[in-house]
C-alpha cells in the first residue's frame, strides 16, 4: 500500500526510478563492452575502433553506454534538486540526503573514469586537465595526483587505474549505496507527502495498492526512458577523436562538461581557491543543509512557501544577471595582479576576489532576507538557488563560450 497522493507525477517526475534504470542499463552495456575493450594504451583506441567497425551492434552499444552515462548525471542532479525543493531532506530524512550526495559523487567519478577509456585526444587531455587540478590541494595535492595518475603524468598506469576503478570499485559502491538509499526512504515512511502550507504535517491521505497503481507508472516511465535513450543513441554517435597524442595538446583543452563550471572558476581565481577552497565550501554547504536549525519543517511543499517561490525566482534572476557581468568584468576590466604588482598571486588573484565574492553574496542574502522577511529555510533556499544558477552559467560559459587559449568567445565569432 502506498499513499495515493504520492503517485502524482509532479511530485517526483520519476527521477529516482529513471536513475536506477540508467544504472542497470550502464551495467548491461558496460559488461558487453568489456568483451572487446582492452585497457592498454597501445590497444585501447584500436579496440574501440574494432567495436565501432567490426562488431555487430557495437556502435549502438557504445552509444547507449555513453549517452546513458551522461543522462544519469542530469537525472541524478535533477533528482537532487527535486528532493531539496520539496523539503525532502528534513528529519527523519537528513542522513539520506548525505547518502544521495555520495551517490551523485560516485556517478560523477564513474563518468570521469570512463571518459579516459577510449584513449583519444579529447579523453586524454580532458583527464590531464582534471588530474592536474589535484596538485593545488594543499599538502596532499601532489601525492594525490600521483596516486590517481599512477605516476607523474597521465599514461599507461593511469588507464589501468581508471579502468579498474570504473569497472569494479565504483560499480561496487553503487550496488552498496543504492539499496541503502532506498531502504532509508522506506524507513522514513516512504516519499514525502505533498501538502499545502495550511495542512498539518501528519496528513497522509488515502492508501492504495502498490500493484497496479505504482508499478504501472514505474513501468511506463521505464519504457519511455529506454525508448528515448535508444532513439538518441541511434541518431547521435558517441564522440571519438584521433588517438591520444601526449605530445600534442588541442587548443582549447577543456575538462568534461560536468566539470566545466569548476574549470571556469579557475579562469577567475587562484587555483587553490578555484580547485580546493570554493569546491570544499560548496560541498560543506550542501552536506550541512539538513542539519541547520530550521524553525519550520515544510516537507512536501514545493519551494517551502509562496514567499519561498518568489525569493527563489528573484535569486535566479539576480544570479542570471550578475554572473555574466562578473565574468565580463574579470575578463576585460578587473586586474588585481596588475593593479597591485607587489602582492603574491595567492592574495591578488585569490584572497582579494574571494573576499569580495563572499562579501557580495553575504550582503545579497542579508538584504534579500530582510526585504522578504523570510524565515531560515526560505533564506537558505534563496542562497541555494543563487549559487546553483551562478554555477550553471559558469558551466555554460566554460562549455560554449571558451575558445582558443580559453579566451572568451561569442557566437558572432
Amino acid at each position: 500500500m502506498v499513499p495515493e497522493r504520492t503517485l502524482a507525477l509532479s511530485l517526483t517526475w520519476g527521477l529516482g526510478g529513471m536513475a536506477l534504470v540508467l544504472v542497470f542499463l550502464l551495467f548491461g552495456t558496460g559488461l558487453l563492452l568489456k568483451f572487446v575493450y582492452q585497457p592498454f594504451p597501445e590497444k585501447a583506441y584500436e579496440s574501440v575502433l574494432t567495436l565501432q567497425n567490426s562488431v555487430a551492434f557495437g556502435p549502438l552499444i557504445r552509444n547507449i553506454h555513453h549517452w546513458a552515462a551522461n543522462a544519469l548525471i542530469i537525472i541524478a542532479f535533477l533528482h537532487l534538486l527535486r528532493v531539496f525543493f520539496t523539503g525532502a531532506f528534513h528529519p527523519p530524512r537528513q542522513f539520506n540526503w548525505i547518502i544521495g550526495l555520495s551517490l551523485f559523487g560516485v556517478v560523477l567519478l564513474s563518468n570521469l573514469t570512463g571518459y579516459l577509456l577510449p584513449w583519444d585526444q579529447l579523453a586524454f587531455w580532458a583527464i590531464t586537465i582534471c588530474t592536474g587540478m589535484l596538485e593545488y590541494i594543499p599538502r596532499v595535492g601532489i601525492g594525490l595526483q600521483r596516486l590517481v595518475q599512477g605516476g607523474s603524468e597521465v599514461g599507461p598506469a593511469t588507464l589501468s587505474i581508471f579502468y579498474a576503478v570504473h569497472t569494479a570499485v565504483l560499480p561496487a559502491l553503487l550496488v552498496l549505496l543504492m539499496p541503502f538509499h532506498f531502504w532509508r526512504v522506506r524507513k522514513a515512511g516512504g516519499l514525502v507527502i505533498p501538502k499545502k502550507p495550511e495542512e498539518p504535517p501528519d496528513t497522509r491521505g488515502e492508501n492504495v495498492p502498490a500493484i497496479p497503481n505504482l508499478i504501472l507508472r514505474e513501468v511506463v516511465v521505464t519504457l519511455m526512458l529506454i525508448a528515448g535513450v535508444l532513439v538518441f543513441s541511434v541518431a547521435v554517435d558517441a564522440p571519438l577523436g584521433n588517438k591520444a597524442n601526449p605530445g600534442l595538446s588541442p587548443n582549447p583543452t577543456k575538462a568534461p562538461w560536468y566539470f566545466a563550471g569548476i574549470q571556469e572558476i579557475l579562469m577567475h581565481f587562484h587555483p587553490v581557491f578555484a580547485l580546493f577552497i570554493i569546491p570544499a565550501l560548496m560541498t560543506l554547504f550542501l552536506a550541512a543543509l539538513p542539519y541547520l536549525n530550521y524553525q519550520t519543517n515544510p516537507a512536501g511543499i514545493w519551494f517551502a512557501s509562496l514567499k519561498g517561490r518568489r525569493m527563489a525566482l528573484f535569486a535566479a534572476i539576480a544570479a542570471a544577471v550578475l554572473t555574466p557581468i562578473c565574468i565580463l568584468l574579470d575578463e576585460y576590466v578587473i586586474n588585481f595582479a596588475g593593479w597591485m604588482p607587489g602582492l603574491s598571486p595567492m592574495i591578488s588573484n585569490g584572497l582579494i576576489p574571494f573576499f569580495i565574492l563572499v562579501f557580495g553574496i553575504t550582503g545579497f542574502s542579508i538584504l534579500t532576507k530582510r526585504r522578504y522577511k523570510a524565515n531560515k529555510i526560505e533564506a537558505v533556499q534563496m542562497l541555494f538557488v543563487f549559487l546553483l544558477v551562478a554555477f550553471l552559467i559558469l558551466t555554460v560559459t566554460g562549455v560554449w563560450f571558451r575558445g582558443e587559449g580559453m579566451g572568451l568567445v561569442f557566437w558572432s565569432d
